[in-house]
């Protein structure tokens, strides 16, 4: 297995077609969880991105969860980082 962590950025100034499909991609996100391939996730207080920790089996499983997140056909995000992440302490 493979922990990535994942920062997405938002354009600011215009947040209207990001919040009509959040709901969708908030679903998405929670069904991760509960198969166990999202470790964390949420939004910057600002709004200007998110910051999102995965356990994947690899890099191609990463970038398939990312191609069926509702958030990507909408395109409502740009990937500012795509990281392989060696956790050193847990919560």
């Amino acid at each position: 297995m493979a922990i990535f962590a994942v920062q997405l950025t938002f354009d600011v100034s215009d947040s209207e077609a990001r919040m009509q499909v959040r709901p969708a991609h908030r679903d998405y996100l929670a069904s991760l969880k509960e198969a166990g391939k999202l470790v964390e996730a949420g939004p910057f207080a600002d709004e200007s991105g998110a910051l999102l920790i995965y356990d994947v089996a690899d890099e191609a499983e990463m970038r398939d969860i990312l191609a069926k997140d509702p958030y990507t056909p909408a395109g409502v995000y740009e990937l500012a980082t795509l990281k392989e992440w060696n956790q050193v302490f847990t919560a």
